[in-house]
């Protein structure tokens, strides 16, 4: 009987703490699928389209000409990817400067035909339509 208390604690031990890992691992990965198709669009020099595809939160702050703007004076000059790889992912309810919610911040190692290495930091959110959508994309 002392033997079967002590599984059933370890069991329930296990759930409540493995849990909120398995939640974070899940939307973690949702938001990793998001930043890649996000990024495929990027990558083609589909900026209006990357723009539209952003959260709202994203769109609020930043205006489509603007953005578009932006990614041709900074993003284009780099040319092709040549290679990117993901190098750390970190689920977060707060950042810096950011409104409180679901965030995943992501950071690529990333080669392109004019620059050999860059690190690139994607941070999607979990918008308000239930899914996750880039909200910040920086280049370093």
């Amino acid at each position: 009987m002392k033997k079967q208390i002590v599984m059933t604690v370890l069991v329930i031990l296990s759930v409540v703490l493995i849990h909120p890992l398995r939640a974070d691992e899940r939307a973690e990965q949702s938001a990793k699928a998001a930043s890649d198709a996000w990024l495929a669009s990027v990558d083609q020099g589909e900026y209006p389209r990357s723009w539209q595809e952003a959260a709202t939160y994203f769109r609020m702050a930043v205006a489509q000409e603007q953005w578009v703007r932006s990614m041709e004076a900074f993003r284009k000059p780099l040319g092709n990817v040549l290679s990117r790889k993901l190098r750390s992912k970190q689920y977060t309810k707060t950042l810096p400067g950011a409104p409180d919610g679901h965030y995943v911040v992501l950071q690529y190692a990333t080669s392109f035909e004019n620059k050999q290495f860059a690190v690139e930091t994607v941070t999607p959110m979990l918008d308000s339509s239930g899914q996750w959508r880039v909200s910040g994309y920086h280049i370093k």
